[in-house]
C-alpha cells in the first residue's frame, strides 16, 4: 500500500480506533488502576498506556517511516523532522473514563508536512465517530456534516472548563467571566476532543481552552477545516501543530467577533 493513500490510512485508523474501544468498553468492569501525572486532578490509567501502545504497534508495523505523538510520553525518535506524524490521545477525558465511565473520547489525528490529512475523534460510549479527511468533508458516523454558519455572541452556547474563572488563577480570567456573561450559556463536557468535534457538527459554537496539548486539538481541527470552522490561539494566533497552547474554535464570524470585543481590549488594557 502506498503510505500516502489517505483513504486507505483513514480505513485503517478507524478500524484501530473501533478495536482499542473495544478494549476501553471490556476494561470497564475491571478495577482500573490509577495513577497522577501533573496535580492531583490529572489522572492516567493503565489503560492509557495500554491503548497508547496499541496505536504504536499498529503504525510502527504498517507505517515505519512515520512518527508518532502520544500523551502518554511516547514519540519516535526525531519527530519533529518527519513528513508523517501520528498525533494520538488514548483517553481524551481520563477523568470522566473514571468516575464517570462516560464522555471520554479517542483522538487520532495524521498529519503530513504540517497539515492535516486524517481526524477521528470516537465517542466510545455513546459509539458515535467524527471523522474527516482533507478535501473529503467531515462527517459524524455516515451523515455529513454542513458547513458552519455565524451566530451572535449573545445566542452561542460554548464550551469552557469553568476552572479557567477562577480568580488569580490566570491572567486573563477577567476576559473569561466577561466572555461567559455575554453568550446565551456554557457548557462543560470534560473532553477536549468531545468539545471540539461538538462545535464542528453545530452542537456547540464555541469551545475554549487556556492549555491544551497537540494530542487535544489535532483531530478536531482537521474536522474544524472542514466545516469552515475557525480555530486559533486565545488571542487569535495562528495554532502550532506540535507545541502546548491555548486554543480557541468556534464558527466563522463568532471566532473573530469574539477575539476583537474581548481578547484585543484585555491586550490594549
Amino acid at each position: 500500500m502506498n503510505e500516502l493513500d489517505w483513504l486507505k490510512i483513514k480505513q485503517m485508523a478507524i478500524m484501530w480506533v473501533k478495536e482499542a474501544s473495544n478494549q476501553l468498553k471490556a476494561s470497564l468492569v475491571e478495577t482500573i488502576r490509577v495513577e497522577t501525572k501533573s496535580s492531583p486532578d490529572d489522572l492516567v490509567t493503565e489503560m492509557d498506556r495500554k491503548i497508547e501502545q496499541y496505536f504504536l504497534r499498529k503504525i510502527q508495523a504498517h507505517f515505519p517511516n512515520h512518527a508518532f505523538l502520544g500523551e502518554e510520553g511516547i514519540s519516535g525518535e526525531e519527530y519533529k523532522n518527519r513528513d508523517t506524524i501520528w498525533i494520538i490521545d488514548p483517553i481524551d477525558g481520563t477523568t470522566n473514563f473514571v468516575h464517570q465511565q462516560y464522555n471520554f473520547a479517542i483522538s487520532v489525528a495524521v498529519y503530513h508536512k504540517g497539515e492535516g490529512k486524517v481526524g477521528l475523534i470516537y465517542d466510545v460510549m455513546n459509539d458515535d465517530l467524527y471523522h474527516a479527511m482533507a478535501g473529503d468533508g467531515a462527517y459524524k458516523n455516515d451523515d455529513r456534516l454542513e458547513r458552519l454558519t455565524p451566530v451572535d455572541i449573545d445566542k452561542a452556547i460554548i464550551g469552557l472548563n469553568a476552572r479557567w474563572l477562577l480568580y488569580k488563577k490566570k491572567a486573563n480570567h477577567l476576559t473569561m467571566i466577561e466572555l461567559v456573561d455575554k453568550v446565551r450559556g456554557v457548557r462543560s463536557y470534560g473532553s477536549a476532543a468531545l468539545e471540539m468535534a461538538y462545535v464542528a457538527s453545530g452542537r456547540l459554537d464555541g469551545y475554549v481552552s487556556l492549555k491544551l496539548s497537540p494530542w487535544d486539538f489535532a483531530a478536531a481541527l482537521v474536522l474544524l477545516k472542514e466545516v469552515g470552522g475557525c480555530y486559533s490561539t486565545f488571542y487569535g494566533e495562528s495554532l502550532a501543530i506540535l507545541k502546548s497552547s491555548s486554543v480557541f474554535v468556534g464558527r466563522p464570524q463568532f471566532h473573530q467577533k469574539v477575539i476583537q470585543k474581548f481578547v484585543h481590549k484585555e491586550l490594549k488594557s
